[in-house]
């Protein structure tokens, strides 16, 4: 899910293991079968923030997961994917690009084999349940728990491209920010969703909204029954810490981690805010655009390739991506090509990303002028997300006494 990204570069193996067993052996089998033994339909929630054509690193780390949990859910699962409006404007927004934005990043989906027909795809601001219910949750949320989470510095650090959290104090934290994860628990639970794509350094925020689930459930539901279903979190980066097969156990949809950092400073993640164009390929950018980027990417001065992200950060950058574009593990890949040069690796990335933006870029700019179609999308979205959500709300406001 691509809510609030965080600016960290290193997944916390022993915290996500550690999160990953107390989890899988509490909440997984009850979601996954029923009594007979059949798997239970699934409800698969993710969104993304509508601030501007995506990169690379949007690309790999998430929406080609979108794409690969639509054409490979069952039938009977629900895939439901939001362009949330209302978590960009907690941020200062330029409106007329804000709007322009939106409307992009539709068309980037449908463009990279989103399917409105079988997803729901909608703009989050479209459907007035999701504030609505975040307001409630609000109202069970304990502010403490909301200043322990990362998520407004981390964001706040994003969008002043500053070096570390520690040079964010909260004279810059406004109430939205502040409650960012709550309405980030109500774009989920609205739908009650059972699965969420996320990455790694989201798991705290998906612990909130099961936290909010189940603190909703005791409080006000009747006869300990359970409404909202605590959400299973789809963890890209599990399968590369060797995780999620556990006591014969699989999550759901797992996905090889894809985590792109910048091209010309690879101790920070690729981003839309970073100042320098060339740090980050954007799907839009043309194939000499891309080529240039890449062949100026940061690498280093020794012989030969390998993939060691601690002592060869760019060169293992590029690994990853050619990893993701052919869907090999880096390390396979530095075996593979050990005997190349930086410059022959990039050539090798250059074609591979040249091939994975050909076919969507194209679609991209044809989709982006037909508005009409666009808008079409959209509605027919909303409305079926609403039809959802309004039965959600229904019974939240008779449990709460709102009737």
């Amino acid at each position: 899910m691509l809510f609030a990204p965080k600016r960290v570069l290193q997944p916390n193996a022993l915290c996500v293991r550690h999160w990953t067993r107390r989890y899988l052996s509490a909440s997984v089998p009850a979601t996954e079968a029923n009594d007979a033994g059949k798997r239970r339909a699934r409800v698969v929630f993710s969104g993304i923030q509508p601030t501007g054509v995506p990169h690379l690193g949007n690309y790999l780390g998430a929406l080609s997961n979108w794409v690969k949990l639509q054409n490979e859910a069952s039938e009977e699962d629900k895939l439901i994917f939001s362009i949330v409006g209302w978590h960009a404007i907690t941020l200062p927004q330029k409106a007329k690009e804000l709007s322009a934005s939106r409307w992009d990043m539709l068309a980037t989906l449908l463009a990279i084999g989103i399917d409105p027909k079988r997803s729901i795809v909608f703009h989050q601001d479209d459907n007035q349940c999701h504030t609505e219910l975040a307001w409630i949750f609000n109202c069970i949320t304990p502010v403490g728990k909301l200043r322990r989470m990362t998520t407004w510095k981390s964001r706040l650090a994003d969008s002043r491209n500053a070096n570390s959290e520690s040079e964010i104090d909260e004279s810059m934290l406004n109430a939205g920010l502040l409650t960012y994860p709550v309405l980030q628990a109500a774009d989920i639970l609205a739908y009650r969703a059972t699965h969420v794509p996320v990455g790694e350094d989201q798991v705290q925020h998906l612990e909130l909204s099961r936290d909010i689930a189940q603190h909703f459930n005791r409080t006000f539901v009747p006869g300990k029954k359970r409404f909202f279903p605590p959400p299973v979190p789809e963890i890209s980066t599990f399968m590369s810490l060797g995780v999620g097969r556990e006591q014969g156990t699989e999550l759901p949809f797992e996905a090889p981690s894809k985590r792109i950092l910048s091209l010309r400073d690879p101790s920070s993640k690729m981003s839309k805010s970073s100042p320098d164009l060339q740090s980050r390929i954007l799907l839009t950018d043309s194939p000499s655009q891309i080529t240039s980027k890449l062949r100026s990417a940061v690498t280093d001065s020794i012989q030969g390739v390998t993939y060691d992200p601690v002592n060869r950060p760019g060169v293992s950058n590029l690994l990853t991506i050619l990893g993701a574009c052919m869907e090999k593990t880096p390390s396979d890949l530095a075996e593979e090509y050990a005997n190349k040069s930086n410059a022959e690796l990039k050539a090798l990335v250059i074609d591979a990303v040249q091939e994975l933006f050909k076919d969507p870029r194209t679609e991209f700019e044809r989709l982006r002028d037909e508005r009409a179609y666009l808008t079409e999308v959209a509605k027919d979205g909303a409305e079926r997300a609403k039809a959802i959500s309004q039965e959600t709300i229904r019974n939240v406001r008779s449990f709460v006494g709102l009737y």
